[in-house]
């Protein structure tokens, strides 16, 4: 298994490991047990998306697809700009 990114704090690489999983690859968050003894401050590289070493090169293109995105232009709705609706 090979390290392909290091969240900057448990809500991302859970994020990550579920966006993973949905284009069918195996990843395993390290150090989430790790991180609730710093508390509230970042992880300070505790953290680590392991995947399988003949995934890693298709999980680092994804992760860097991830956050290079950005919102669609006028995917808001008119009413509530600069609100986010879940």
């Amino acid at each position: 298994m090979l390290r392909v990114y290091e969240p900057q704090d448990l809500m991302e690489g859970e994020l990550l490991v579920g966006m993973l999983a949905s284009e069918g690859i195996e990843a395993h968050l390290t150090g989430r047990h790790l991180v609730g003894a710093v508390g509230e401050l970042p992880a300070c590289g505790l953290l680590g998306l392991m995947v399988d070493n003949q995934q890693a090169e298709r999980a680092r293109h994804l992760i860097a697809a991830y956050n290079g995105a950005q919102p669609l232009a006028g995917d808001e709705p008119e009413n509530f700009q600069g609100v986010l609706l879940c």
